[in-house]
């Protein structure tokens, strides 16, 4: 897949809001959870001040801890420690309490959040034509859906709620540095611009780093998900050592890219902390010289300090937040390019239903080419009655399996047309005109299942017993019968536990299954024995039955009784025998 177009930060963060949408009632509230553990945060360092006034120094105690303690108490040490140590474990119980449901809230908030992209990414993906899976591949589109699609929690559940807390909490350290000085509020805020001038000069590279690294981690990862795809053929042609190559070259330039972007956040970090320490170091030096100015109590230079820190520290949150954010932002931006595709392949807005079809077939003048380059097929033109059996034969390249494609609607002509019952497929709503196809392919599909889950693929509300009778018709029931689980073996990852011919013939089975009025049978006996051939071939004689049926085939005598014959060459018809006359 190409690399994402660079978008606005703020588009791309109003489209994530408008994504978590259903969820924000829930991160309002979460919000508001955060926000009411800040109270708690101004608490902490009134203890100390406490401690340092009405314990080392002969300040009493405010009025409202006065009334807390018994009469005439007020200025006993031990009495005010004792309070002070009760106000203490008060304010961390409180406050860790109100963190750990605000934590398991925001877990919860956060993987709903992500549950739903990922689940609306790959439902998008899935509707996509074959033509965008063709070009752009698996890895790169299963890396945005698995890892860039937790970018929305990122941004709404892990950094709103902490920004807008540290927001709140800014305003509420410096109303009170302003109510207890007001010149070290104003010199603890002079630090303010150089802190959001270096966060806008940084967030820009951050992003470009971010983006360039997304794109290089899953060009490794594609390299991994293709020689574990094909293991056997890596194997067989003992290219360990290059595809170990390959991968470490890509994920070399990994490597090369998240060090550039750690170096660009250490500056980062190193402008900020610089900063924010120039800042501190002006409070304190004003701080005391107001204390030995008797300005404010060495107690109340301690309580500053201390908010200063508390200050310095939402600054420091938001400052960096609009960095590190960048990253969230990149991933959003990839995950968002990956909706943003359109299918070649579309159902019109008022799709023609389809219940049962007759099985009457007509290309008119069909054209088709994978790309401006390279034409697949040219005027293609032929009219298949009901229930007849087409043998398709041709040259590896000819155009027989594009010619199946098209029928099923995988693509569309780029010229001509064609019909099903007399309706151009283009009308019909594509789940109802991809249910009329049963498929039996060269190479069979089946998933990491049991046996008979990869059956009822083609019709899972089907009953047990029309699962043995379709292993039946295929000729596979007795050998799955005889395994230890019967229909419920596992056949490993794309069936590899069994052999070729085993998974065809529950391939067959599948395809009986579903009982669909037209059979498509791409070269179905090219991969297996002649014994085996002969168990196949008698099971597609009976799935045939009945059915319109076309069978592509290298070997002419497989087609033997088909009742039209299409020979394909260089992606036109050449030659049409049998009882249907090719179309003027």
């Amino acid at each position: 897949m190409t690399s994402s177009p660079p978008t606005s930060s703020l588009k791309t963060l109003r489209r994530v809001a408008i994504q978590a949408r259903p969820y924000w009632p829930y991160i309002g509230l979460l919000l508001l959870c955060s926000l009411l553990t800040t109270p708690l945060s101004l608490l902490n360092p009134v203890p100390l001040k406490l401690v340092i006034d009405s314990v080392l120094g002969d300040h009493e105690l405010p009025a409202v801890l006065r009334a807390l303690v018994p009469e005439g108490t007020a200025r006993s040490a031990p009495v005010v420690v004792a309070l002070v140590a009760g106000i203490l474990v008060a304010i961390a119980l409180v406050r860790h309490s109100a963190e750990m449901g605000n934590s398991v809230f925001r877990a919860w908030i956060a993987e709903k959040l992500v549950l739903q992209f990922r689940s609306k990414l790959f439902r998008h993906v899935q509707s996509l034509s074959l033509s965008f899976h063709d070009t752009k591949g698996a890895a790169d589109t299963a890396y945005r859906i698995q890892y860039d699609a937790p970018a929305v929690r990122w941004i709404m559940a892990d950094a709103v709620a902490p920004l807008a807390t540290s927001s709140i909490m800014l305003v509420a350290m410096v109303i009170i540095l302003l109510r207890i000085d007001w010149q070290i509020a104003l010199v603890a805020l002079t630090i303010v611009p150089a802190l959001f001038l270096a966060s806008s000069v940084y967030s820009k590279r951050l992003k470009r780093h971010w983006r360039d690294a997304k794109e290089m981690e899953s060009a490794a990862n594609s390299v991994v998900n293709e020689v574990l795809g094909a293991v056997r053929v890596v194997m067989a042609f003992a290219a360990e050592e290059r595809e170990q190559a390959r991968f470490e070259d890509r994920a070399g330039r990994t490597l090369k890219e998240q060090m550039r972007l750690a170096f660009v956040g250490s500056r980062f970090s190193l402008a900020i902390g610089l900063t924010m320490a120039a800042g501190t170091t002006l409070v304190l030096y004003i701080g005391t010289r107001h204390v030995q100015a008797g300005i404010i109590t060495l107690g109340d230079l301690v309580l500053v300090m201390s908010y200063v820190a508390m200050l310095y520290g939402p600054l420091e949150t938001l400052t960096r937040s609009a960095g590190s954010i960048q990253g969230s932002i990149a991933s959003a931006e990839r995950a968002f390019a990956l909706l943003d595709e359109t299918p070649k392949v579309a159902e019109k807005p008022n799709a023609r239903r389809l219940g049962r079809a007759r099985g009457h077939v007509v290309f008119d003048n069909v054209d088709f080419a994978y790309r401006p380059d390279r034409t697949a097929l040219r005027g293609m033109s032929f009219e298949i009655m009901p229930g007849a059996r087409v043998g398709i034969a041709g040259h590896t390249g000819a155009g027989k399996s594009t010619l199946m494609s098209l029928l099923l609607r995988l693509y569309d002509p780029t010229g001509g047309r064609i019909l099903l019952d007399g309706v151009d497929l283009r009308d019909y709503a594509l789940a109802d005109l991809r249910n009329q196809f049963a498929i039996v392919l060269q190479e069979p599909v089946l998933f990491s299942a049991s046996i008979g889950d990869n059956i009822v693929y083609a019709r899972p509300e089907a009953h047990q017993k029309d699962v043995i009778a379709a292993a039946k018709a295929a000729n596979v029931h007795e050998f799955i019968s005889g395994l230890e689980k019967g229909y419920d073996t596992p056949v490993g990852e794309r069936g590899m536990q069994l052999s070729g011919g085993e998974r065809q013939r529950i391939s067959l089975a599948r395809a009986f299954l579903k009982d669909a009025p037209i059979l498509v049978l791409d070269e179905p006996t090219s991969s297996v024995d002649v014994k085996t051939e002969a168990t196949i071939v008698e099971g597609l004689e009976r799935l045939m039955k009945g059915r319109t049926s076309f069978m592509i085939a290298h070997r002419l005598s497989t087609l033997e009784h088909c009742d039209v014959r299409l020979e394909l060459a260089d992606g036109r018809l050449t030659t049409m025998t049998g009882t249907v006359s090719q179309q003027s």
